[in-house]
């Protein structure tokens, strides 16, 4: 059997700031830019989560699109929409939430939720031009 993909669009706002504790703060500014502004900056996040399997021969589904987007909201439109990941978020206490970061955290909460035998992708937007795929 064929594997399809089927893919649900999502947005969410959110504020950061990219920062390391552990280097001066001339050594962000120098490495993370405007992005290490110190009263945050956010961004409008497009996400795409790819589930790919095979279609169940009953129902024609590899997952319902209502399951898979009430999955998102969930784990993570609720987590993190409207938030500044640095200070509102568990997640990113001890993480720097660049768009590699937040989409490898995407992916993690939401793996476990999944049938066995399905596998999933996760493109994010932090702008139309710049984005992230997880995993590559």
């Amino acid at each position: 059997m064929h594997k399809t993909a089927i893919i649900r669009c999502e947005h969410f706002n959110a504020a950061h700031r990219l920062h390391n504790k552990n280097w001066s703060d001339t050594k962000n500014k120098e490495i993370f830019g405007k992005c290490n502004n110190p009263n945050y900056h956010g961004h409008n996040y497009d996400l795409e989560v790819k589930v790919i399997g095979v279609c169940d021969p009953e129902t024609g589904y590899v997952i319902d699109t209502k399951i898979l987007s009430d999955l998102i909201k969930d784990k993570v439109l609720d987590r993190f929409d409207h938030k500044n990941l640095n200070l509102d978020t568990q997640e990113f206490k001890d993480l720097n939430p660049t768009a590699e970061n937040i989409a490898m955290v995407i992916y993690n909460l939401l793996a476990p939720e999944l049938a066995s035998g399905l596998e999933l992708k996760i493109k994010l937007y932090e702008t139309p031009r710049n984005y992230v795929e997880y995993p590559y």
